[in-house]
């Protein structure tokens, strides 16, 4: 309860800081007195409430970013793996796939709109390729980190490779898998974001270039939350579900600022033999003839 008081409570400091700087004009090196208030944001933001734009924004911007999302982490994982595991596959995948990494995918947009028929099947297609490449990487380093051991002993009770990839490979990897799922999804928003600002019709990306557009700032600020509320909800649920999946790993407590005491493990005395007894050495009772 302790440590959720203190996250509100730096919360509440936050808005009350912004409250105070934009409501008293302060203008040293950077301009508060061009932002909106906390209360002006409040008011826009409870006006958008009750129309239904703000909704459709919603429900088109999630569409989105779940369907892009979920067609990257079926890819990233399968070629994660495939790259991992195989050597053929890292040769022909590898060069094309390397060279591509580096592009931003906001600057897919070009391609998007050459190639795709639609806005909306653009949109997907960059957010897709925005959240690929984490998933793709982190399968990669988590397969190869895998302990050979493991698939060593399936092996020698009669396992084939689906059965080695199935329980071996795909469980071992799961850590290293949701962490990129977690990266993957904050950079999905950021390029939704994006493309929907460029070549979008609805959602909240759209919708905030437009109040940009129009001099609306504090209805700008109310995309902004929309877009934290929304990115800190979805990076939630994934972490949420990794843990749930990866429940048989063993667990580690970890208290910030706590001294743990090391303390050394009882050892066992020592059974010292330094070759045969000779028969003066041993009990006259212990001797056997």
């Amino acid at each position: 309860m302790t440590r959720y008081a203190l996250r509100i409570g730096s919360l509440a400091a936050a808005l009350a800081t912004w409250q105070l700087l934009t409501s008293r004009n302060v203008d040293l090196w950077l301009r508060f007195s061009q932002f909106p208030t906390v209360a002006d944001v409040a008011r826009a933001f409870a006006g958008r409430l009750g129309g239904d734009d703000y909704w459709t924004d919603l429900t088109d911007s999630l569409t989105r970013i779940l369907t892009g999302f979920l067609l990257a982490a079926v890819l990233g994982v399968a070629t994660g793996v495939l790259v991992a595991r195989s050597r053929l596959a890292e040769d022909l995948l590898g060069p094309p796939l390397e060279v591509l990494r580096p592009i931003p995918a906001i600057a897919l947009v070009p391609v998007a709109i050459l190639l795709f028929p639609s806005n909306e099947q653009g949109i997907v297609f960059i957010t897709c390729t925005a959240a690929y490449f984490p998933v793709l990487v982190s399968t990669r380093h988590a397969v190869r980190a895998l302990t050979p051991v493991w698939e060593e002993a399936v092996r020698t009770m009669g396992a084939g490779r689906w059965r080695v990839l199935g329980s071996v490979v795909l469980p071992g990897a799961l850590p290293g898998i949701f962490g990129g799922l977690s990266v993957g999804i904050g950079v999905s928003w950021i390029c939704v974001i994006s493309a929907e600002m460029i070549s979008g019709q609805y959602g909240v990306g759209y919708r905030t270039w437009q109040d940009y557009t129009v001099v609306d700032y504090p209805g700008v600020f109310v995309g902004m939350v929309t877009i934290g509320v929304l990115g800190w909800a979805t990076s939630t649920a994934v972490e949420v579900a990794g843990r749930r999946l990866t429940r048989w790993l063993p667990r580690t407590s970890y208290v910030p600022g706590a001294r743990v005491r090391a303390t050394a493990p009882p050892v066992a005395p020592a059974v010292v033999t330094a070759g045969p007894k000779t028969e003066e050495e041993v009990p006259r009772d212990q001797l056997v003839r």
